[in-house]
Formats: structure tokens, C-alpha cells, sequence
């Protein structure tokens, strides 16, 4: 995949970038080296490796999944206006 200097100036446009004429010309050397260079890794064979989330083998940190109300009710509603039995008060909207 090649890009040519109107797509630079497409991309540049949806992106919001300001792009004169000779960036836009330097812009498609650039990114057609990028493209290329990301078609040289789609030739690599990784058909045995499995897939990682770091390059150091580690344990993702995990905490007890359990439900609780955060002991926090009070102080959530502290500075409300009008609440009753640690629910928010609001006035009626809908008749």
C-alpha cells in the first residue's frame, strides 16, 4: 500500500492539521515508509507464539470481586440538600 500526497492532505484535513505543500510532500515519504515497514512485520510467522501483555511474564493484579455499598452512604450524601434514610431527595418533575 502506497500513499500518495492527496491522501496526506485528506488525512491532514479530517485530522485538523495545517499542512503546506512541502510537509504534505515529506509527510508521504514518511508514512510510506511507516506502511511499508508494517507490511514487513505482517511476513513475520507468529503462528506459535501466544499472545502477551508484556514482554516480562507477570500475574495481573486481581482483587476479591465482592459487592458492598462502600460504607460511604453518609458521606455521599452530606452535603445534599434534602435526604431521607440515605437517599437523595428531589423535587416531583412529572405530574
Amino acid at each position: 500500500m502506497s500513499v500518495d500526497i492527496d491522501t496526506v492532505k485528506r488525512v491532514a484535513r479530517l485530522a485538523r492539521i495545517a499542512v503546506t505543500e512541502e510537509e504534505a510532500g515529506r509527510m508521504t515519504g514518511e508514512l510510506n515508509t511507516i506502511l511499508g515497514f508494517v507490511e514487513q512485520l505482517g511476513e513475520v510467522d507468529v503462528s506459535g507464539v501466544e499472545p502477551m501483555t508484556s514482554v516480562i511474564p507477570m500475574e495481573m493484579k486481581k482483587r476479591e470481586d465482592r459487592v458492598t455499598d462502600g460504607g460511604k452512604a453518609v458521606d455521599i450524601v452530606a452535603n445534599a440538600p434534602a435526604t431521607e434514610d440515605n437517599f437523595f431527595l428531589v423535587p416531583k418533575v412529572v405530574e
